[in-house]
């Protein structure tokens, strides 16, 4: 006879958004399947260039506006895109983007990737060690 199923926990948005005090500063908030990470992210001003080369990633706009950009392949041009309120992207693995929100604005997202990817990806150089992979557990606390 198998043990029985944890108890289901729900989780307050509203309330894990208000503990964020840092932008770009992933809270991990549950992961499903054993294998991919839902994490809230407070937005502020330009993150860094990089791309996640094992895995796609979702990003889900919970409140505000901000915009993924993109660089041009050598051979195919993508479009920036503008996320509102309610818009889902996901980001197919290895596309370089860069999340960035307008000057005195914040922005709110939900981000779902494989567990353990680290929010900077593959991003190298001046500014990311203050962002890198600075995710803190809050399951079970908000």
């Amino acid at each position: 006879m198998s043990a029985p199923a944890p108890q289901p926990q729900k989780i307050s948005i509203p309330g894990t958004l208000s503990s964020i005090t840092k932008p770009w500063s992933p809270k991990l908030i549950a992961t499903l399947n054993s294998s991919h990470d839902v994490k809230l992210a407070k937005l502020q001003g330009e993150f860094v260039w990089h791309s996640h080369p094992n895995t796609d990633e979702l990003f889900y706009c919970v409140s505000g506006e901000f915009t993924i950009r993109f660089r041009e392949d050598p051979t195919v041009a993508l479009d920036d895109v503008v996320m509102k309120t309610g818009d889902m992207l996901v980001i197919p693995r290895s596309v370089r983007h860069c999340p960035a929100v307008a000057e005195g604005i914040e922005a709110c997202a939900m981000i779902i990737e494989l567990g353990g990817t680290v929010n900077t990806g593959d991003a190298d150089g001046e500014g990311v060690g203050r962002v890198r992979n600075e995710v803190e557990d809050v399951r079970g606390r908000v």
